[in-house]
């Protein structure tokens, strides 16, 4: 009898969502963030990579590179302009999936894809959008809430508060 296969993960390169500062990561000293990309990101790969750190950068799996991912291929961040995070956080024992997007904000193909999945999993899920000051990205997100009429008040005050995703 033979044993079963782990799922593979999937290969990330070209895209360099991550690195370009769409979600909060610190390489080397540097905070990355929208307009402010990793100094080592090429847009197209790492220039180290062999040399990456530990943390942030092998350390952080995307949803869509997670082994078994429920996430379809065209989901691929630097193709489907978001970033998923499942179970980044919990809420009321439920895990909660966070949606960030490549650019200003999710595409609806992409969230109406993430919206369906929540609702068939039972999952409530968190996706953000870019704060823009005079057409500039500020680092700030605001964040929003799919699922029950209670998360969504949570996720309302999350964003009150002023809570980092």
């Amino acid at each position: 009898m033979s044993r079963p296969k782990a799922p593979v993960e999937r290969d990330c390169r070209p895209c360099t969502a991550c690195c370009d500062g769409w979600v909060r990561i610190t390489v080397a000293g540097h905070e990355a963030r929208p307009t402010s990309p990793c100094p080592h990101s090429t847009g197209a790969g790492c220039d180290d990579y062999p040399n990456r750190p530990l943390d942030p950068c092998v350390q952080f799996i995307c949803g869509w590179r997670l082994g078994g991912s429920p996430l379809p291929d065209w989901m691929k961040p630097n193709e489907a302009r978001v970033i998923v995070l499942f179970g980044r956080t919990q809420w009321n024992g439920l895990p909660v999936d966070l949606a960030v997007p490549v650019g200003l904000k999710v595409p609806p193909r992409a969230l109406d894809w993430l919206k369906s999945f929540a609702r068939q999993h039972g999952r409530p899920l968190l996706y953000t959008e870019q704060v823009r000051d005079a057409g500039r990205f500020t680092g700030e997100q605001t964040v929003y809430g799919f699922g029950p009429p209670a998360f969504q008040e949570q996720a309302g005050q999350w964003n009150a508060d002023g809570v980092d995703w």
